[in-house]
């Protein structure tokens, strides 16, 4: 099993993005809600690939979280692992330009996925833990997450990390790229898109250096690109598509990496220098068509299997 440690959340998306119209009082504009967040997005996806997975999180009892956590079932996802608290759920209001791409401000005081409480150990059954985005910032929870991490990672378990940056939720921008490389040691797989690296500093070759057997970077609609620790390096490019917007693709591409290297038998730091271009190249062209179905629909909707295969 491979399971999904993060927030889950609400992402407010302009109507007309989803094919709707109209505003709201005062002219505003009319937003509708869809169940979100990186890691959720990342569970939902692997789920609706066929990858056994469960949800690791601390989710609102209000209505949004009965929501969020009915979208996991739906999706196959195990919820056994699941938190649930009283506070309200995290919103994140979503913006989108005229290329698609999506800017996010969010609603985070008081919520329930911040005080997430981190398990002593995880099943021996879990092959392997995803983390990132505003869990890995947000704390008390930030801190727990990554004690998990760590300590999964200590005894074994395939750990992946993408950090998703938001940069409007981070106080301290050094503070925060010194945490990240504190992480690296305890990371297998490294994903991240173009503008996290240039956010974050240093280059694939350096962070490969500090502990992760690859890393993953996503050039949007220009594709992916692998560096493995054995210094292999190979591209794909991307799926031509007409892009609605970008929400839910990073985490879609997180998704199908991991559903296809669990499909290899590759969740150890050693198998992913080992995979070679080949199986990497098979790897990295399904997480781009699966990117390309989910940007070509309004909101996070990863594509179930039978939509890539």
């Amino acid at each position: 099993m491979i399971v999904v440690a993060g927030e889950a959340l609400i992402d407010l998306v302009p109507q007309e993005s989803t094919g709707a119209s109209g505003t709201g009082d005062a002219g505003l504009p009319a937003l509708a809600p869809r169940l979100g967040g990186g890691p959720y997005n990342t569970a939902v996806a692997l789920g609706r690939l066929g990858s056994p997975v469960a949800f690791c999180s601390r989710i609102s009892a209000d209505a949004f979280g009965d929501a969020l956590v009915d979208g996991l079932r739906g999706a196959g996802v195990d919820v056994s692992y699941v938190q649930r608290g009283a506070e309200p759920t995290t919103l994140a209001v979503a913006s989108i330009g005229a290329d698609g791409s999506a800017g996010y401000s969010f609603y985070v005081e008081g919520t329930a996925d911040r005080l997430f409480r981190a398990p002593e150990r995880l099943p021996d059954g879990v092959r392997a833990v995803s983390f990132g985005t505003c869990s890995l910032v947000l704390e008390p929870g930030a801190s727990a997450y990554e004690e998990l991490m760590r300590g999964e990672s200590a005894r074994g378990v395939f750990t992946a990390l993408d950090p998703n940056i938001r940069a409007g939720l981070i106080p301290d921008a050094d503070a925060y790229r010194a945490r990240f490389k504190s992480w690296l040691p305890s990371v297998a797989l490294l994903k991240l898109s173009e503008d996290d690296a240039s956010w974050l500093g240093g280059t694939p070759r350096e962070w490969l250096a500090s502990g992760p057997g690859a890393v993953v970077i996503t050039r949007g609609g220009s594709g992916l690109t692998v560096f493995t620790r054995d210094g292999g390096e190979w591209s794909v490019p991307g799926e031509r598509v007409d892009v609605v917007d970008t929400i839910g693709a990073g985490d879609t591409v997180n998704a199908a990496l991991l559903h296809g290297l669990r499909a290899r038998d590759a969740l150890s730091v050693e198998a992913l220098s080992g995979l070679g271009a080949d199986r990497w190249g098979e790897v990295l062209r399904f997480a781009a068509r699966a990117a390309a179905v989910t940007v070509s629909r309004a909101g996070a909707e990863p594509p179930y299997a039978r939509e890539v295969d």
